[in-house]
């Protein structure tokens, strides 16, 4: 266990490292990038500027120096160089690709470019939003996808079996972001009831409530946003649970069980249940971070929670590099140990498991 726990972390940093190399080559051969969009602006603002003749102030010191054109191509040469040593464009390809790994083994990520922000502080003042999303809609799932796959399971090709399966087929169907509006206009105070708050993760007078009132308040916040990611998400694992029990009910085992005297309850829960929930609950921890990083983001901007899949897009919006490759190296690493979670999660569950011929 022991030395395959150490291969897989050796294998960490050639897979960070392709990775990451994959990506810098497409963003940085990209059309456009920071200095296309900085000279951008700086065009913008020499042309408003022209056009204001009543505002002295308008025209810095800085736009007299920097806002130099060479006829109508364009902006001045020396000041595209200043601005891309600005940005680090200045380096050759590989020595900005090297320097950025150098940095981000000491996650030292530097500066957003558009913030004025340690990325470091960004992800960290976002975090929590995601997480809380993440981690109930993750709670919400198991606890309902579980039992539900089991009783599915005990009454295979019941009328129960058949509509339950059509109804989770259709919540699937049902686009996240679709139900969030949805929701939105049901119980956000719209034609029918005014019931949920509409945008944020806490009241703008959270700080002047007591600790059980701040509880129920974030509680309160949550249930739309929650409710609206987890409503398609019950379909897989309900069915895989459902198929887990199957597979486990109809094992030689089960019937020394039941010969034994036992009952189904007994029988389910003290001899089907671990090993039919094996998988399931070893594949918590990715669940986990499927939610938190890939499904958040629609849900975020409808309801206005300032989360890590708002500052990703933002920041691949506003070709924000440091950011961008800052929230691909974490998600990218968070990946990597999730899977050897997981892993130990399986040797936990079921000691048996032997993971030294794996690799």
């Amino acid at each position: 266990m022991y030395s395959y726990l150490l291969k897989r972390l050796l294998l960490i940093f050639p897979t960070l490292f392709v990775i990451m190399l994959i990506n810098f080559l497409i963003i940085q051969t990209a059309p456009g990038g920071p200095v296309a969009r900085f000279i951008a602006q700086m065009n913008h603002a020499t042309k408003v500027s022209g056009e204001i003749q009543n505002l002295s102030d308008v025209k810095s010191s800085y736009q007299d120096s920097a806002l130099k054109y060479k006829g109508a191509r364009g902006v001045d040469e020396e000041l595209i160089k200043k601005i891309e040593k600005m940005y680090g464009f200045d380096l050759p390809l590989w020595e900005r690709f090297f320097l950025m790994i150098k940095k981000y083994l000491t996650f030292d990520f530097g500066e957003s470019f558009y913030q004025d922000k340690k990325i470091t502080d960004l992800i960290l003042e976002k975090l929590p939003v995601s997480l809380s999303i993440g981690l109930w809609s993750t709670l919400l799932v198991y606890l309902i996808s579980i039992p539900l796959g089991i009783k599915k399971a005990v009454r295979d090709g019941s009328k129960f079996d058949v509509w339950s399966s059509s109804v989770i087929i259709f919540l699937h169907a049902i686009p996240s972001f679709l139900f969030a509006i949805l929701l939105i206009v049901l119980f956000c105070g719209g034609n029918f009831f005014n019931i949920f708050p509409l945008r944020g993760l806490v009241s703008p007078n959270f700080d002047e409530l007591n600790f059980l009132q701040k509880i129920l308040d974030y509680l309160w916040h949550m249930v739309l946003p929650v409710v609206a990611m987890t409503i398609g998400g019950f379909a897989s694992l309900t069915f895989f649970v459902k198929n887990s029990f199957l597979e486990e009910i109809n094992k030689n085992y089960v019937l020394a069980a039941y010969a034994k005297g036992l009952n189904q309850k007994q029988v389910l829960y003290n001899h089907v249940f671990r090993n039919a929930m094996l998988i399931v609950i070893a594949g918590l921890p990715a669940a986990l971070i499927g939610i938190l990083f890939s499904s958040s983001l629609l849900i975020e901007i409808i309801f206005s929670l300032d989360g890590l899949g708002l500052l990703g897009y933002e920041s691949a919006i506003s070709r924000d590099y440091p950011l961008m490759f800052a929230s691909l190296y974490i998600f990218t690493l968070l990946g990597l140990i999730t899977n050897i979670i997981s892993d130990l999660t399986y040797k936990i569950i079921d000691p048996r498991i032997d993971f030294e011929n794996r690799l």
